[in-house]
């Protein structure tokens, strides 16, 4: 349902809550100085690919993760990629349809097929009984995705997977810095694979991240970033371009400072959102486990419109007439994409088409400030308040 002509000029008879766009995300943990020193350094080194500070950040970031090994990579979709080529699998993926369409594709360039798997109702990760009823004598491996950064049910996933005597996979891109049951998101499963890019909490302007416990694995991974070249010029199998630069590592490396803080930041900026729109008729939220810790990459609402009175879309709408840019991640969902509805099994999905028919993402970011997020909240509640009256006065007069 969009807005029309007269409820727009009613919701918007007050002036805008922002003068100009609030942005639904802003590049975080960006450096000064320091890193303009650190690029004078790599021109004056001639080094400009797969050096001292690819190599560094690497090290950084598995001793952050807790992994031994961690090979880092020109972007998080690549890393899919690469992973499934490195693993040599046939077969099926068990993957959700709640995600963001380079999960799927990354199986796809693989010559994998997709199993659509349900999403949980309160964490909107992947369901583990949707994973176990998906499972055939085709099935390769598990895709499981930490949506939004909150991570997926990975200890009954790993237990389904051994059971199942098939990889699980996770893509992490989302979720840098977000815990599971006490353990840090990138020591599960066969690998993990992160994303650098600039909506995401270490940002490195492009790049990717697949950390492993697999010493094989790393192995094969680290020579199919490298057009499957380990070094002497004869490879042993495909790969691609997939470096890292040393410029986006030492912008990732120095991303690190501060991470803790952020998640923390992030996190309270959550909160102050569901205390403030709890009351809210139609409004819920994602849940986090009490045993996780997300990274909030993003934070959104669903809408349900029985209670709300109007749609998703119309409250959409009504926050880009305040200036609050928003999203519907993730809708459609990626089994109702034109790519992949042919490959689609037609098993019904349900929560998965109720979750991308009702989210709406929000501004999330740490620099993000109370009063900011105050006025993005007051904003809904106004508009809630509005869609109730005229809803009610709809019903009467019918």
């Amino acid at each position: 349902m969009k807005i029309g002509l007269a409820e727009a000029q009613l919701i918007a008879a007050k002036t805008p809550a922002f003068a100009e766009l609030l942005p639904i995300v802003s590049p975080e943990g960006l450096p000064g100085e320091e890193f303009l020193r650190d690029v004078r350094r790599i021109l004056a080194s001639r080094r400009l690919t797969n050096g001292a500070f690819v190599r560094e950040f690497e090290n950084a970031v598995a001793e952050y993760l807790g992994v031994p090994h961690c090979v880092a990579v020109s972007s998080c979709t690549i890393g899919l990629v690469l992973t499934w080529r490195a693993l040599e699998l046939e077969g099926e993926v068990v993957v959700p349809s709640f995600t963001f369409h380079a999960t799927a594709q990354s199986l796809v360039w693989n010559g994998l097929k997709p199993v659509f798997a349900d999403c949980d109702p309160g964490t909107f990760c992947v369901d583990p009984q949707s994973v176990r009823a998906r499972l055939s004598p085709k099935t390769a491996a598990i895709c499981a995705v930490h949506i939004f950064g909150n991570p997926a049910n990975v200890a009954e996933l790993e237990e389904i997977a051994t059971g199942a005597g098939v990889h699980l996979i996770c893509d992490a891109a989302h979720a840098f810095g977000s815990r599971a049951n006490g353990k840090t998101v990138g020591t599960f499963g066969t690998a993990e694979i992160f994303s650098l890019s600039p909506t995401k909490l270490v940002v490195a302007g492009e790049g990717g991240l697949i950390a492993t416990r697999d010493a094989t694995l790393a192995r094969r991974l680290r020579a199919a970033r490298n057009y499957g070249d380990a070094g002497n010029y004869d490879p042993d199998s495909f790969g691609l371009n997939a470096r890292m630069s040393e410029f986006h590592a030492a912008l990732a490396l120095r991303g690190m400072e501060g991470l803790e803080a952020r998640i923390e930041r992030r996190n309270q900026i959550r909160l102050q959102y569901e205390r403030r729109l709890a009351a809210a008729p139609g409004l819920s939220f994602q849940q986090i486990p009490d045993e996780s810790r997300s990274s909030c990459k993003d934070f959104c609402l669903l809408v349900d419109e029985r209670l709300f009175w109007r749609t998703r879309d119309w409250l959409h709408d009504a926050l880009q007439k305040e200036n609050i840019d928003t999203r519907r991640y993730f809708w459609p969902p990626v089994h109702r994409q034109k790519l992949f509805c042919r490959v689609w099994d037609k098993r019904p999905l349900p929560m998965t088409e109720q979750i991308s028919e009702r989210v709406l993402n929000l501004p999330i970011y740490s620099t993000l400030t109370e009063e900011e997020v105050d006025k993005v909240c007051d904003a809904i509640l106004h508009a809630a308040e509005f869609a109730k009256q005229n809803g009610k006065a709809r019903a009467q007069g019918a």
